[in-house]
């Protein structure tokens, strides 16, 4: 009497496609992951070029400066730390220069007359910004933008 042997498979069509599927994941673990994972997005230098113009801040601030990135340079009073500024507020997957959100709680406390439009390309996305000191969202939305904005805490009027 002959034996014929019948293999039956072990994995089920939905097991093989976990284990493609996790082999696929495993291999992407493996993979070095890109700065953009970290925060921060990898640009190709000199792709950042900004226009930022300055009106109400007084202390010799108003004006119109140019700042490029990577490598810095441009008329800004302190390109290097403008970039700086820039980069600090940069998220993956984030507008860096996003306006305060409409229904975003604030304080009244008054900033000063000081505005700020800040124009151009950064992480190969056009810029569109403007800035202003009206309340206490746009105050720290400008502050985290020193030096790329000048300081104007000096030039506000005292908190009453």
């Amino acid at each position: 009497m002959s034996y014929r042997m019948h293999v039956v498979p072990v994995v089920s069509r939905i097991g093989r496609r976990l284990i493609v599927g996790g082999t696929a994941a495993s291999l992407a673990l493996l993979s070095p992951l890109p700065t953009a994972a970290h925060g921060h997005e990898e640009r190709p230098r000199g792709e950042d070029r900004l226009v930022v113009t300055v009106r109400g801040a007084g202390g010799g601030a108003d004006g119109t400066y140019e700042v490029s990135c990577r490598p810095s340079g441009g008329s800004h009073p302190d390109p290097g730390g403008a970039c700086a500024a820039v980069e600090r507020n940069t998220r993956w997957g984030k507008d860096a220069f996003a306006p305060v959100p409409r229904d975003a709680m604030c304080t009244m406390r008054y900033g000063g007359p000081a505005t700020a439009r800040v124009t151009g390309t950064w992480a190969g996305r056009p810029v569109d910004a403007t800035f202003d000191r009206r309340d206490g969202c746009a105050i720290a939305r400008w502050d985290r933008f020193v030096p790329l904005l000048p300081d104007a805490s000096a030039a506000a009027p005292p908190a009453s």
